[in-house]
């Protein structure tokens, strides 16, 4: 299905989203293995479309939707995390049938705004996610010591946390410890900043029994990770230099107990040598290997 026939579904024949979603043929969250390969493309609705160099990388809808069409037919990816828009259209195409589909919750700390760190929840709820039939929601949760808009997301946030366990959803969390240098944010990714975030979103909300956490890959991460019991998944970022480096950093965290694979997007979905089929490949290889 291409981008024409997606905008004349959405002009003529809106209900049939919600319909396709009722229908949607849904999988176990864990497989035998216990891992999980999931693709990001929950970027573009925070503003920020850059891969590398490129500031307009994301920029295409029509690209993305066919970098991610070819990312989760590729054996071994388990799903999907996005916003309602890039998500109604992967369903609309067909491309979630027996995938986990995980909505991005929280999109209204715009890249580069005033407001960043006051990072509204803007799309998915609990309770949608549960009626649409998803298989969980993902918060990002930036941590400014030095900025009131902080209060508002952790409290948001918790009640996301809460009524997703309320629901047998996962609530990932993503958390950062942040700062805003020269009018734009900065995450701290050394290990004593990243334990802190751990401990902070740990707590978060009524019960931790649906949580998940989505961690960056930092240095001394056994260290870091014994922060937690909660399953994590390693997020990918956007990664700078070889990728062969990249890999060998996932390989080695994906040994570690807590870490229960992978959530990646934009070094999946922009490889340098715009190969996404093969890059994909290599972080199944990486995630389920022989138990594939």
């Amino acid at each position: 299905m291409d981008a024409a026939q997606l905008t004349e579904i959405r002009a003529r024949e809106p209900e049939r989203i919600g319909r396709a979603w009722q229908k949607r043929a849904r999988r176990p969250l864990l497989g035998d293995d216990g891992r999980l390969l999931i693709v990001a493309a929950d970027h573009p609705a925070r503003g920020a479309l850059g891969v590398r160099g490129d500031t307009r990388a994301m920029a295409s809808r029509t690209d993305l939707l066919e970098r991610l069409a070819t990312a989760l037919s590729r054996p071994g990816v388990d799903g999907v995390l996005s916003t309602p828009d890039l998500l109604d259209d992967l369903l609309l195409m067909g491309a979630l049938e027996d995938k986990v589909a995980i909505g991005s919750m929280n999109r209204g700390g715009l890249q580069g705004a005033a407001f960043e760190f006051d990072d509204r929840f803007t799309a998915y709820t609990p309770q949608a996610l549960a009626e649409q039939g998803l298989d969980g929601g993902k918060t990002l949760t930036r941590i400014c010591l030095g900025d009131p808009g902080t209060a508002a997301t952790l409290e948001a946030t918790a009640a996301a946390v809460t009524g997703l366990a309320g629901l047998g959803l996962m609530a990932m969390i993503e958390p950062f410890l942040s700062v805003r240098e020269a009018g734009r944010s900065r995450n701290l990714l050394d290990p004593d900043s990243v334990i802190t975030s751990i401990h902070i979103a740990s707590g978060l909300g009524a019960t931790s029994a649906y949580t998940w956490l989505k961690l960056p890959v930092v240095d001394e991460l056994e260290r870091v990770l014994d922060a937690t019991t909660m399953p994590t998944l390693l997020l990918g970022g956007d990664p700078q230099g070889d990728p062969r480096d990249t890999y060998a950093s996932w390989g080695a965290a994906l040994r570690i107990p807590q870490v229960r694979g992978l959530v990646v997007g934009r070094a999946l979905l922009y490889p340098p040598d715009g190969d996404v089929a093969a890059a994909v490949d290599i972080a199944v290889d990486l995630t389920h290997g022989s138990s594939r």
